[in-house]
C-alpha cells in the first residue's frame, strides 16, 4: 500500500487536478500557496507539463479538503471499466451498514469465476476459457460481460478498494476517541483480510498485472487507505496518546501485518477472523505505545 507511482502528464488525464480546484472554488494562486509551490508549478501540474506524483495528489487533495477519489472523480477518472457490485447492507444499531459483518458478496458469476482463477493461477496464468468454464458460460458469453481478462483484474480491485474502504471509513468514525478509532480502522483491515482474503490477496500480489494506463489510478486508490490510516496515527500523536518515536514506520508495519493475513490465514484454523482482528488492534496500540489510565 505505499507505491508512490506517477500519475502521469496530461496525456494520461490529469486535466482532473483543474477540474477539482474549480469545482472546489480555490484559485490557482490559493491551492499552490496551501501545498507549499510556486503558482507555476501549479500551472504546470495542471497542464501536464510536470508529472504528478501519488504523495503531491495526495497533499492536493488536502488543500481541496476532499479525498483523492475525490479529486479523480472530478474527471471521472475513477469511473471502472465494469460496474462493481453494490455494496454490502448490512445494518448495525444505528441504522448505518456495520463495518464488522461480512454477507456473502454479491457478485456476477463471470466476475467471481475470475476471481477464484486469478488467486489459483495468478492473472497472466489465467485464461478466459477457465474463467468461462467456473461461471458455465461460454468464452462469447463472458466477453459479452466484461471486454477483456483486464477489465475483470479492473472490477475485481474496483470491488475491493470500495469495499475496504468504506468499511475502513465508518471504523473511524465509531471510534470515540483518536485512539479507539485507530483500533477499530486496525480491526476493519484485518477483518477485510480475513474474510474478504481473495479479493485482498488480488489486490496484494497483481499490481503489476495492470496495463500502464490503469495502474496510476489504481495506486491512488490503494494508498488512500493508508493515508487514512498515516492521517489517524497523526490526529492520535498530536492528542498525545502515541508515545512511540517512529509513529510513520509503526503505521507502515501495521499495514503490512495486515495485507500479510490472507497468505497464511485459514478459516479453519484455530483463530476466527474475528479474534484475529481484534488480536491486531491490540498488536498496532502496543506498536503505538498508547498511553493508557495506568500508564500515567
Amino acid at each position: 500500500m505505499t507505491e508512490r507511482p506517477k500519475i502521469g502528464t496530461q496525456a494520461n488525464g490529469t486535466d482532473f487536478v483543474r477540474s477539482a480546484r474549480q469545482r472546489s472554488g480555490l484559485s490557482m494562486r490559493e491551492v499552490a500557496r496551501r501545498i507549499n509551490v510556486s503558482p507555476a508549478t501549479m500551472s504546470a501540474i495542471e497542464t501536464g507539463k510536470t508529472e504528478l506524483t501519488v504523495k503531491r495528489l495526495q497533499h492536493i487533495a488536502d488543500a481541496l479538503g476532499v479525498s483523492i477519489v475525490g479529486v479523480l472523480k472530478a474527471a471521472d477518472v475513477t469511473a471502472p471499466i465494469a460496474s462493481p457490485p453494490a455494496e454490502p447492507s448490512s445494518e448495525g444499531n444505528s441504522g448505518t451498514r456495520n463495518w464488522r459483518v461480512f454477507d456473502p458478496p454479491d457478485i456476477d458469476l463471470v466476475l467471481s469465476s475470475a476471481i477464484e482463477v486469478f488467486v489459483r493461477m495468478g492473472y497472466h496464468g489465467a485464461t478466459v476459457r477457465m474463467i468461462a468454464g467456473g461461471s458455465g458460460m461460454s468464452i462469447a458469453g463472458v466477453y459479452h460481460h466484461y471486454p477483456s481478462k483486464q477489465s475483470l483484474l479492473i472490477a475485481a480491485f474496483d470491488l475491493t478498494m470500495s469495499e475496504l474502504r468504506w468499511r475502513v471509513l465508518a471504523a473511524r468514525e465509531d471510534g470515540a476517541t483518536p485512539t479507539q478509532s485507530l483500533a477499530n480502522m486496525v480491526e476493519a483491515l484485518a477483518l477485510f483480510h480475513t474474510h474478504r482474503s481473495d479479493l485482498a490477496l488480488i489486490g496484494a500480489s497483481e499490481m503489476r498485472s495492470f496495463e500502464p494506463e490503469h495502474r496510476p489510478r489504481i495506486a491512488a486508490l490503494r494508498n488512500e487507505i493508508q493515508y487514512l490510516l498515516d492521517e489517524q496515527i497523526s490526529l492520535a500523536s498530536d492528542q498525545g496518546d502515541i508515545r512511540t518515536p517512529h509513529p510513520h514506520d509503526a503505521g507502515r508495519a501495521i499495514s503490512t501485518m495486515c495485507t500479510s493475513l490472507p497468505q497464511w490465514f485459514k478459516t479453519d484454523g484455530r483463530l476466527s477472523p474475528e479474534d484475529i482482528a481484534s488480536e491486531y488492534a491490540q498488536f498496532a496500540l502496543d506498536m503505538m505505545q498508547v498511553r493508557t489510565p495506568s500508564a500515567e
